[in-house]
């Protein structure tokens, strides 16, 4: 097995909320020195084989990777899927279901400020805003701003377009748990430790959460993480020790949507690789170009 010094296993590009390119991710990995990546955007699997497509000898390794809204009665979770094959019927059938549902939330959304707000969208702009690849929150937040109907993304989501519910039509972890098994990929729980909204999740109520979602078949958590504290971290991994999980390592980078740098993971804190992250590095599917 090939030994990585640098990895970044959590990012999002144009496919989803980030504001990178993939050949813009690519490139900003190389630069940063990070030797293994993957790319996990919303609900969308095509980020990974477009950088499958543009690497080249020398290039940072790579892992086919997304990352799956879910929820449930017990709360929310983000899904991450890695080393899957990205042509398996299973995987695509997720992501067909979480965009169906993200795309019924974005126009919710827009009749919502419409309606409420009386905030008038020009059609074009509804036309591009719709023609993305997965709209979301951040990318209607932008537009208003654009649109001066609020002065920044953060409070144009905070206090207009956070103001709508909708019904739970949300994928649910155990869709998104066996449409990853069975596309051969291995599914991890992101950022364990937050729920939804600035819900924190600790103690009891935490490892509850970890051996409920390992009988799905979870098999791994994002033990590092850019917003962790060392006492969170130190939380999850003894969780993925207890239950035998995998570990993995990821910023969150969403280029300038999120004050987040690339490699930003927490793990050159650690003394040596956890052995579930080693254990994890020796089974998922690697897309190495020097080989």
């Amino acid at each position: 097995m090939r030994t990585y010094q640098t990895i970044d296993l959590h990012m999002h590009s144009t496919i989803s909320d980030g504001t990178d390119t993939p050949e813009m991710v690519l490139a900003s990995v190389k630069k940063a020195g990070i030797e293994l990546f993957s790319v996990t955007d919303h609900d969308a699997i095509r980020a990974s084989g477009e950088i499958a497509d543009l690497l080249k000898k020398d290039d940072p390794s790579f892992i086919p990777g997304v990352e799956f809204s879910c929820r449930d009665e017990e709360g929310k979770y983000h899904i991450l899927g890695y080393g899957y094959d990205p042509e398996a019927e299973p995987i695509r059938r997720v992501v067909e279901l979480g965009h169906g549902y993200r795309m019924e939330k974005v126009r919710g959304r827009l009749d919502y400020l419409r309606t409420h707000f009386g905030f008038s969208f020009p059609e074009k702009e509804l036309s591009a805003l719709l023609s993305l690849p997965n709209p979301g929150k951040p990318h209607i937040g932008n537009l208003m701003v654009k649109l001066g109907f609020a002065a920044t993304k953060e409070e144009a989501i905070g206090k207009y377009i956070d103001q709508v519910r909708f019904p739970n039509r949300y994928v649910r972890p155990e869709e998104a748990i066996r449409g990853i098994l069975e596309s051969g990929g291995i599914p991890v729980l992101a950022h364990p430790s937050y729920g939804s909204g600035s819900q924190l999740i600790l103690g009891e109520d935490m490892d509850r959460r970890a051996r409920r979602l390992k009988e799905m078949g979870l098999r791994g958590l994002e033990g590092f993480y850019s917003g962790f504290t060392k006492k969170l971290r130190g939380e999850i991994l003894s969780l993925a020790e207890k239950y035998d999980f995998y570990v993995t390592a990821g910023s969150d980078y969403h280029g300038t949507n999120k004050l987040v740098m690339l490699g930003d993971t927490g793990l050159t804190e650690a003394e040596e690789f956890p052995e579930g992250l080693r254990r994890f590095l020796r089974d998922v599917t690697i897309l190495d170009p020097t080989r």
